[in-house]
């Protein structure tokens, strides 16, 4: 059987946050050949919806130039471009959070979310309930930081477990999705620390692009 290839694409020229994605999706390496790369034209971090247009034709053009590959994942958790890629290539495309979303809800109960900050969490929303899962969600708390703090600040683990006791506790969720790239690389070890399932979203789509493919 003829290995798979994944391109990942960070959208953001955040080197950090694309070694965060390298290190996150290391477990995968028996199943598909996986290629993660940092988009050097895009913002340093995305978090506005100025951000988010900037990169949706920096994306289209990464997977238009990029035919060696079986399947693609948008590593950015407010899926920019993923729409316009579905509807241009028929090569399998995946974005973070429709998948990490999808992954919660196959889990059971209610999932929360740990987002950057109350911008994202009405960006979020918007697409959870487009989604249709809006009955889903059990609650989606800001951390206050930028990608860069979530890709780099040692104090982030501590908002994220603070943070994610919160939404089992206080608000009943059955899982937690990390709401944004930049938090990768602490999956593990938040996992090892909260009480439910801990979902990465890169994981969550790469994982949905091998069975695709």
């Amino acid at each position: 059987m003829k290995r798979k290839n994944i391109l990942v694409i960070n959208p953001n020229s955040n080197e950090t946050v694309t070694a965060g994605l390298r290190k996150s999706l290391a477990g995968f390496a028996d199943d598909a050949s996986i290629q993660c790369r940092t988009l050097t034209d895009g913002p340093f971090g995305i978090e506005s919806d100025d951000d988010i247009a900037r990169v949706v034709p920096l994306v289209l053009a990464e997977v238009a130039t990029s035919s060696t590959f079986d399947a693609f994942v948008i590593a950015c958790y407010s899926d920019p471009g993923l729409a316009e890629c579905r509807a241009l290539h028929r090569v399998p495309v995946f974005g973070m959070q429709q998948s990490a979303v999808e992954t919660a809800v196959s889990c059971g109960g209610k999932f929360g979310v740990l987002a950057l900050s109350d911008v994202s969490i009405a960006r979020h929303r918007s697409y959870i309930r487009k989604l249709g899962y809006a009955d889903n969600l059990a609650a989606e708390l800001a951390l206050d930081i930028s990608v860069d703090e979530a890709a780099n600040d040692s104090g982030t683990l501590d908002k994220v477990l603070l943070n994610g006791r919160r939404l089992v506790e206080e608000f009943g969720a059955s899982s937690v999705i990390l709401g944004c790239a930049g938090m990768a690389a602490i999956k593990e070890i938040a996992q090892k620390k909260l009480p439910v399932p801990v979902i990465e979203p890169a994981q969550a789509a790469v994982r949905l692009a091998i069975e695709s493919v």
